[in-house]
């Protein structure tokens, strides 16, 4: 049975920084994309980062530079360093994996974790 945990969420005020991790069991994903997006209150979950089979990132121009992708395959886990945070990234956050190498569409991702509560005070 495929299995994403994710963990790391919690309360931070403005500017500060939070690490979110994700583990995954249950096959392998060493070729598959790994991804994260979030969802505000209200809002539809969107594409925040991914990183592919071959190490290659893409990110959303919202948190280019302020947040960081990074995998390692021997361990099946993700991560995602997240700096300078704004109330705006306030939401719960999601990993994910793809075979496609179309990282941005959330429906091309057919496993994901549960979420984990981002939070940002102003």
């Amino acid at each position: 049975q495929v299995q994403l945990v994710e963990s790391g969420g919690g309360l931070v005020q403005a500017g500060g920084s939070l690490r979110l991790s994700c583990v995954a069991s249950g096959r392998t994903f060493s070729s598959r994309v790994m991804g994260w997006f979030r969802q505000a209150p209200g809002k539809e979950r969107e594409f925040v980062a991914a990183v592919s089979r071959g190490g290659i990132t893409s990110y959303a121009d919202s948190v280019k530079g302020r947040f960081t992708i990074s995998r390692d395959k021997t361990k099946n886990t993700e991560n995602l360093q997240m700096n300078s945070l704004k109330p705006e990234d306030t939401a719960v956050y999601y990993c994910a994996t793809s075979e496609s190498a179309n990282v941005y569409s959330s429906r091309e991702y057919d496993y994901w974790g549960r979420g984990t509560q981002v939070t940002v005070s102003s």
